[in-house]
């Protein structure tokens, strides 16, 4: 082999590798974005949980009623969200404007693409007399919205919820 061909030779193996590289680079780019895309949870959501256990037997059983608005970074999701229902031992009451409780959320999402996307997400309401931290663990489907469990820090509460697009 002279020196001219192996150059020839080399040139040509660089150049494969480089256009070889590039066509798996967008091949690869592609399928993340066209065919398994983070899923869509911007937007408003409407979410329900339901108390099961609870150091505070009265919270049993309980059914709590949140509005959001929630928007995504990359992977990370960020928002707000506002009580306006609550059924429990003490009554049934719906709240509007300022008798509404705040709070923030931040949560990720983990990409899974043998099974449904998980959302994790970490809610601080600034409740009636103090604050309170929830934490939601959910399994996201284009259909039915998410749902999951959630754990609350208020009496040791934890149990399902659901979030959907639409008001219950």
């Amino acid at each position: 082999m002279t020196t001219e061909q192996f150059w020839l030779n080399f040139l040509c193996s660089v150049l494969a590798t480089v256009i070889g590289g590039g066509i798996l680079t967008f091949l690869f780019f592609w399928l993340r974005e066209m065919v398994f895309p983070l899923p869509n949870v911007t937007g408003r959501w409407y979410f329900e949980i339901h108390t099961v256990n609870s150091a505070y037997n009265p919270y049993k059983g309980m059914v709590l009623r949140y509005v959001a608005m929630l928007w995504r970074e990359g992977n990370r999701i960020e928002g707000t969200v506002e009580k306006v229902y609550e059924n429990s031992s003490t009554g049934e009451r719906e709240y509007e404007g300022e008798n509404r409780t705040r709070g923030l959320v931040v949560g990720y999402i983990e990409k899974k693409f043998f099974s449904k996307d998980r959302i994790v997400l970490h809610v601080v309401e600034n409740g009636h007399g103090r604050e309170s931290t929830n934490f939601y663990e959910l399994k996201f489907s284009s259909k039915e919205g998410m749902t999951g469990c959630f754990n609350s820090m208020v009496a040791k509460q934890d149990g399902s919820v659901k979030w959907q697009r639409g008001e219950f």
